[in-house]
């Protein structure tokens, strides 16, 4: 019920220096406007309130919801939604301090608190969806009609009964309910920590995850394979405890899919984005077959860049030999994506700019701090956050655009309130990769020459093979792994064949791989907190492609149709937000559209070197 805050898909890789400096001062977060403490007043307040009415929804509700009229099913609802924003509101705020600095006993402690508490307090409410799931259609349908007020709240509902068909009795529902904090959420956590805390020793360095990584896109290719070699060092040592965790956890989930009677272990990500089984077939289907035009292409043509008869997998992030390696500065990397928003609409700017006067980025990348990044959008009558590693790395730019766009998103479709603001995975990567285009099509309309204007389609390219190839890759990968664990527990080897059997088909014949990557897929977050998630980055990556096409074919009025499409949030179906673009996401030939900007982009490529 209660999520933490999600990972982007740009994993930033860059080395992990200070808060300021050579970037400029780098904005951190003012949680004040969640809770000015963890030990105040204002959360105490609102743990206990929390504690009374949730007990108080169960006496008033429990038993009761088939009896209830329009107005008293409105009611209902209104008080749901506001345990909803109070919980979240805490955990929230217990989560970005621990995701500032994962390794601070007293944060994880505090955060662990919370969500047992909140677990604890909210078992009294796990009645409700499952006593909503059990009311005849007739009488809700009779609910919905006789108050327009309500009938608001249809989609939730809809997605909601979504599940009915899977629903457990009400003494099992409340024990996974009870166990979830001893289960996946502690394997979660574990799997946080261990991470936080690697150190790899690179040429007598110790660095962190995020810094080793970061050596893989240095321009010094003996400092790149350094890199790589000690993040497979590093978890050849580490890969029984991953092993361990991510056997435990897809066990966990196969025996709740199964008591659930879900027919394969995708359906329940594919019922929480709100999304066909077949929507996303033809989605993988249509990135597989694309697999020789776009990566094996690309790819092929950057070891002729690079003058390499083979890529090795330290090469994969390499810069080109013409990339200025002159890091970007905070003001100007704000100043790129204000001014790309702004061209596409003032009105986006003014909702991006409040995130770097109020403290609304956490951008400085320091020891325990959570890798990656992510816009996170706390509750409604708040806020969301943007975290970031900024290292001033073009590529940080582009995050920065995407996590923004984010944000945006959040913003706009906040006023949905707290249960219909909430969008699908598969829709909350629009105004994210949307912001990313607008950024760089800015940048390129402004290529000073040729160099420049290679530089940045090599960039984009590289981006889009690692949002939607590299994405559709995880994916295949973790239907293999949850597929193979029905037969058994799964040693480290056998997840490394796993993880090495999509790899080579995905990249292309031009890599070698060295041992050691067969390690690589421990340290991704995803595969332990949500797993069959990163569908959902090519997903929107495709969507904002057909999208983008539209915007510049001058389709009348683009702009309201794209800020009405945010400000739905969650309360419309993927069909329904498209519609008035003119596509449609169910049409198999959608995707070949998104497909072939990227592949339109390589044959530019190609054409420079004739």
């Amino acid at each position: 019920m209660f999520t933490l805050p999600f990972l982007a898909p740009q994993i930033t890789r860059d080395k992990a220096e200070t808060g300021s400096g050579e970037f400029g001062d780098l904005p951190e977060w003012n949680l004040d406007d969640l809770y000015p403490s963890s030990d105040g007043p204002e959360i105490t307040r609102d743990l206990d309130w929390l504690e009374g009415e949730c007990a108080a929804f169960a006496a008033d509700y429990a038993g009761k919801l088939a009896g209830l009229s329009g107005d008293e099913m409105l009611t209902c609802i209104h008080r749901y939604e506001k345990i909803q924003s109070i919980a979240g509101r805490i955990m929230s705020f217990a989560g970005l301090r621990y995701y500032q600095n994962t390794i601070d006993a007293d944060r994880a402690k505090f955060m662990a608190d919370m969500q047992g508490a909140i677990t604890d307090m909210s078992t009294a409410l796990v009645f409700f969806s499952l006593e909503m799931n059990r009311i005849e259609d007739a009488t809700l349908a009779a609910m919905l009609a006789a108050n327009s007020d309500l009938a608001r709240y249809r989609p939730v509902l809809d997605r909601m009964r979504a599940m009915k068909p899977y629903q457990l009795s009400d003494e099992l529902e409340k024990f996974l309910h009870d166990q979830s904090v001893v289960g996946a959420t502690a394997w979660n956590r574990l799997f946080d920590e261990t991470t936080a805390a690697l150190t790899f020793d690179v040429d007598g360095e110790e660095l962190n995850l995020e810094s080793t990584l970061n050596l893989l896109t240095d321009a010094d290719r003996a400092r790149r394979e350094k890199g790589a070699r000690a993040v497979a060092a590093v978890f050849a040592e580490n890969l029984p405890l991953y092993a361990r965790i991510t056997n435990t956890l897809a066990k966990e989930k196969e025996v709740e899919d199964r008591w659930r009677t879900l027919p394969t272990p995708q359906a329940s990500r594919h019922l929480a984005n709100d999304v066909e089984p077949e929507v996303v077939e033809a989605l993988r289907n249509a990135v597989v077959a694309a697999y020789p035009k776009l990566s094996h292409r690309y790819y092929a043509l950057k070891a002729k860049w690079l003058g390499l008869e083979t890529l090795e997998v330290w090469d994969r992030n390499a810069p080109l030999p013409q990339d200025d390696a002159t890091l970007v500065d905070w003001p100007t990397a704000r100043k790129t994506v204000m001014e790309a928003y702004a061209d596409f609409d003032p009105e986006m700017a003014k909702i991006a700019e409040p995130f770097f006067d109020l403290g609304w980025i956490d951008a400085a990348t320091k020891p325990g701090k959570a890798p990656g990044a992510f816009a996170h959008p706390t509750v409604t009558d708040a806020h969301p956050y943007v975290m970031l590693n900024y290292l001033g790395k073009p590529r940080d730019v582009m995050t920065l655009a995407h996590e923004l766009g984010h944000g945006v998103h959040q913003v706009l479709a906040a006023d949905q309130g707290e249960l219909l603001s909430s969008t699908p995975l598969t829709l909350a990567e629009t105004a994210s990769v949307f912001g990313e285009m607008l950024t760089f099509r800015k940048l390129l309309s402004e290529a000073p020459d040729q160099a420049t204007r290679k530089t940045l389609l090599a960039g984009k390219v590289e981006d889009m093979i690692n949002t939607v190839v590299r994405q559709i890759a995880f994916y295949d990968f973790e239907c293999k792994l949850h597929a193979a664990r029905t037969d058994g527990e799964l040693t480290p080897d056998a997840i490394n064949a796993l993880w090495m059997s999509v790899q080579g088909e995905s990249l292309g014949p031009v890599f070698n791989f060295m041992d050691g990557y067969e390690t690589f897929w421990a340290y991704i977050p995803h595969f332990i907190h949500s797993p069959f998630y990163v569908y959902a980055y090519a997903f929107g990556d495709g969507l904002v492609n057909a999208l983008y096409a539209v915007y510049e074919e001058g389709e009348p009025g683009f702009q309201t149709k794209y800020f009405d499409m945010l400000k739905a949030g969650g309360s419309k179906h993927h069909k329904e937000l498209l519609a008035p673009f003119g596509l449609d996401a169910s049409d198999p030939k959608f995707w070949d559209k998104g497909l072939s900007m990227i592949s339109g982009m390589i044959d530019e490529l190609e054409a420079m070197e004739a």
